[in-house]
């Protein structure tokens, strides 16, 4: 079956890609064989002037290369030929005497987007869907068909490397503004304004302005001036990724390289070292990664789902406003959005709004789409009309108490059909579910906050809930843009439970004599996105002592020493950043401020910092070996499911793979040694889960 549709209009042929079977675009070796053969025709064709290159998907231009070709290839020059082979093919584009345009619309991204830039035209939508990026640095690798020369000499070094580095989303107004694009119009038109492109430059008739500031043209238009660019991106990068990521340094030794020597010799060190990135550990493990993710947008068993069309959500707060948020934006449910006054319903409404209005400011939405957004929500103070809803998430206070009474008031309110879910954070889901008629019904939805930013949603079943509303769930996540792991109930589930003794160890750590700063910063070497200390104020103390709390018990029972440490601290005030008074100290308009007063309860003001590896490994493998137990326990279902959980939902650094990869990439055997040796001289809350012992006495490893 041929990916390419070639029709002739007004002397252009015009190619639509689609690849059968898929939902998307991918760039593979197909289109590239079928793509080399249509050049050969258009290039001996004299009645044709140019070509036109749009997709047949809807809202999908081309989501980028398809990522199997790598996981096919093991060494670093198998690696470098899949670019080459790029290269060839988008050379000969650039390169090619007849104009060939592009009209975009929907996704663009990675190798979509360097096939765009290759073209000598470049048309795309007006619409929200249109999105551009290059994301490849997230999976380990640089772009690997020609984006670190192409990029930056069309828009310039300085508004490239943004977006190189990150591989964060450029949208249809920003890519106009910055000259990556000649022309933005309605969907409907980009084929007509190609074509008339094409026509453009077959008759001479276009010439492309530099869209550069002038600042930027200065400072980029010499090489003194150009090593200052490199020199600071290479400060920001390290500053960013800690060395832990060998990616971002690359891309910029690839641009750097190509305005040395000039953009061929540029091109083919950009194979080189695509290849050599694509064989890097750290690259394996963001693939893999992104393998996991994909799978997590799957519900396991479609047929079971139910349609569920209107969502209540109980509380309006930080949490409750979150879920609404991504319910109407994403999922494009109507959403009943209760709390226990009207006027802290609408408080969680202008949240919604505040951040929709937001997109219309950055022109991502239009006010329409906004005003389209916003009417799906209302705010109640009643159960009136939760008759018709499918599914209630309650964000309310962790109380079990509370939760009981409230399943009782759904459970009156609601139909048989209606799902209960709970955004515990650590109540078992089966305590919640106690004296329920409808037991089969109750189902835990863990989110993480912000709703909005993280990407996990942990979903917890009981003995007693159905099959039905775990797919139902699960389908309800995927739609309002998560990532999903399904787990079995228990005291903190999975990500709480593994997040306990994390923390509980950086206060150990602290009470031996750590500084706030010091516990903090050797983690974010570690690779977490923050340190355990801000962490404590961000989710709040009081969330804190209240976990500590629902878990104690079943760490009691391993041996483990569970003193309750963050309940004195909300004992004597300190709650975090909600009041300005946590590890750090807030105040408006300051940076925050290590708080000094915390260190009275941990043995005075005087600190001796540890040795920074033990102190790493002592807080990391707590972590670690508790998704061995949960494992071992069954709440997890999977390896996958935990190293996805980990990463996702606690920053679990990403080029680690996960708390499973990291056990096998580090040997089984040196893990159990080092819990061994750390029980014999911190006690048993290191000794290692019997999964690792039975695996390191057999030789197996999680991901055989």
């Amino acid at each position: 079956m041929s990916y390419l549709n070639i029709t002739h209009k007004e002397s252009v042929a015009i190619l639509t890609l689609d690849l059968p079977g898929e939902k998307v675009n991918k760039l593979n070796e197909g289109l590239i064989e079928e793509f080399s053969a249509f050049l050969d025709e258009l290039e001996s064709d004299d009645k044709l002037k140019g070509a036109v290159l749009i997709s047949g998907k809807k809202d999908n231009f081309i989501a980028g290369a398809d990522i199997d070709m790598f996981q096919a290839r093991d060494t670093a020059e198998e690696i470098e030929q899949l670019s080459k082979k790029g290269h060839r093919i988008l050379n000969r584009i650039a390169d090619f005497p007849k104009p060939i345009a592009v009209a975009v619309h929907g996704s663009c991204m990675g190798g979509g987007l360097e096939l765009s830039l290759a073209c000598h035209y470049r048309v795309c939508s007006d619409s929200s869907k249109t999105v551009f990026a290059l994301p490849e640095v997230k999976l380990g690798l640089l772009p690997g068909t020609g984006g670190t020369q192409r990029l930056p000499r069309l828009i310039g070094l300085q508004n490239a490397f943004p977006y190189m580095l990150t591989g964060k989303n450029i949208y249809t107004r920003q890519a106009k503004k910055m000259g990556m694009f000649d022309e933005i119009t309605h969907k409907d038109a980009i084929e007509k304004a190609a074509i008339k492109g094409v026509h453009k430059i077959a008759e001479g008739k276009f010439g492309r302005k530099d869209k550069r500031s002038f600042l930027h043209k200065i400072l980029e238009g010499n090489p003194v001036g150009r090593s200052i660019i490199f020199s600071q991106a290479r400060k920001q990068t390290a500053a960013q990724t800690k060395g832990n990521y060998p990616a971002p340094p690359r891309i910029i030794d690839a641009v750097e390289y190509g305005y040395k020597h000039g953009i061929g010799k540029g091109l083919e060190n950009e194979t080189v070292l695509f290849g050599e990135l694509g064989a890097t550990q750290e690259s394996r493990n963001l693939v893999n990664l992104f393998f996991g993710m994909n799978a997590s947008k799957k519900v396991p068993t479609p047929d079971l789902v139910k349609p569920v069309k209107k969502i209540g959500v109980l509380g309006a707060g930080l949490m409750g406003s979150g879920i609404a948020d991504v319910s109407v934006n994403k999922g494009d449910y109507r959403v009943l959005l209760k709390d226990q006054t009207i006027e802290n319903a609408a408080k969680g409404e202008k949240e919604i709004w505040k951040s929709l209005d937001e997109k219309v400011k950055k022109r991502i939405i239009t006010e329409f789409e906004r005003d389209q957004t916003m009417s799906k929500v209302t705010g109640v103070d009643s159960y009136d009309g939760f008759g018709s809803i499918d599914l209630v998430i309650e964000a309310v206070f962790e109380d079990l108490e509370l939760k009981r009474n409230i399943v009782q008031q759904i459970e009156a309110n609601t139909g048989d059909h209606c799902i209960f879910a709970s955004n515990t954070s650590s109540l078992p889901i089966s305590e919640i579910a106690e004296g329920a008629k409808r037991p089969e019904n109750i189902i835990g939805m863990h989110y993480f906050s912000p709703v909005q930013k993280m990407p996990l949603l942990e979903i917890i079943a009981t003995e007693k809930t159905a099959d039905w509303v775990i797919q139902t769930a699960f389908q309800v996540g995927v739609n309002q843009g998560k990532n999903v792991i399904v787990v079995k109930d228990g005291p903190g589930f999975y990500t709480t439970r593994i997040l306990a003794p994390y923390m509980n160890e950086a206060m150990k750590l602290l009470e031996e004599g750590a500084s706030i700063e010091f516990l903090d910063k050797i983690m974010k070497d570690f690779g977490f996105p923050v340190g355990p200390m801000a962490l404590f104020d961000e989710v709040g103390i009081d969330v804190g002592a209240h976990v500590a709390e629902t878990m104690s018990p079943m760490f009691a029972e391993r041996g483990v020493d569970t003193q309750n440490r963050a309940q004195e601290l909300l004992d004597a005030g300190f709650k975090g950043r909600k009041n300005g008074k946590g590890m750090y100290s807030y105040s408006e308009g300051k940076k925050k401020e290590v708080n000094s007063d915390i260190y009275q309860y941990f043995g005075g003001t005087s600190r001796t910092n540890p040795d920074k590896e033990t102190a790493q490994q002592r807080i990391a493998l707590t972590m670690i070996n508790e998704a061995a137990w949960c494992l071992e326990e069954g709440i997890l279902k999977s390896p996958a499911d935990g190293d996805l959980g980990a990463i996702l939902g606690l920053g679990f650094p990403p080029f680690l793979g996960g708390p499973f990869r990291y056990i096998d990439q580090t040997g089984v055997q040196n893990v159990v040694d080092k819990l061994n040796a750390f029980t014999e001289e911190y006690g048993p809350r290191f000794k290692p889960a019997q999964i690792l012992v039975d695996h390191a006495k057999q030789g197996k490893i999680f991901y055989p």
